[in-house]
């Protein structure tokens, strides 16, 4: 089961047991929050699509952390008036784990992470371990990607200066040739 739910101004894809990055929202990590403008929901052939949202329809999701986005740089200028500004910005963010879908009508399933025996901080405890893993492995994929990157950037770096430095050494060489001509016929004025 899927579900097509807008949240910040976007429109998110997600089922059960999705991590999704959305715009701030309010709420702790370890807190769930219920997102209630869903624009369509489909289970195999069967879909059904809002008006523009489906009434009674929710997505039930847990808060893993709350964080700031990339830093990006703003930069604004006027041409031939000597303004020019330079700001930067990062963006909060909410990283939301998806834990149902209901649509209209149904109640909240029981939860499976709480059971009777055991304690609600040690229910939390394996899921916290879980949400820190999902994490760290899709910051070693951004990681990784953007070394990656570096290292074709470095490399094209690097052709392209050796292709600058040659004509140039070239160039040194003749000069180096010319010196000692030039020399050579002051000394022969000289004698």
């Amino acid at each position: 089961m899927y579900a097509v739910l807008k949240t910040g101004g976007k429109q998110y894809r997600v089922s059960e047991n999705d991590i999704i990055i959305v715009e701030k929202l309010s709420g702790e990590a370890g807190s769930t929050i219920d997102l209630d403008e869903i624009l369509m929901i489909g289970e195999g052939s069967n879909t059904t699509v809002g008006t523009p949202v489906i009434d009674g329809a929710r997505v039930a999701a847990e808060v893993l952390e709350q964080k700031r986005g990339k830093k990006i740089t703003v930069f604004k200028k006027k041409r031939r008036k000597n303004y020019r500004r330079t700001i930067g910005h990062r963006q909060e963010l909410t990283v939301l784990r998806i834990t149902d879908i209901l649509t209209s009508g149904e109640k909240k399933r029981a939860s499976k992470k709480t059971t009777a025996k055991t304690s609600k901080t040690d229910a939390a405890k394996p899921a916290e371990k879980l949400d820190k893993t999902a994490i760290s492995k899709n910051k070693e994929k951004i990681e990784k990607s953007a070394a990656k990157k570096k290292s074709q950037v470095k490399s094209e770096a690097k052709t392209a200066k050796a292709k600058v430095e040659k004509p140039a050494k070239e160039s040194a060489g003749t000069k180096s040739a010319q010196k000692p001509a030039t020399s050579n016929k002051k000394r022969s004025k000289e004698d």
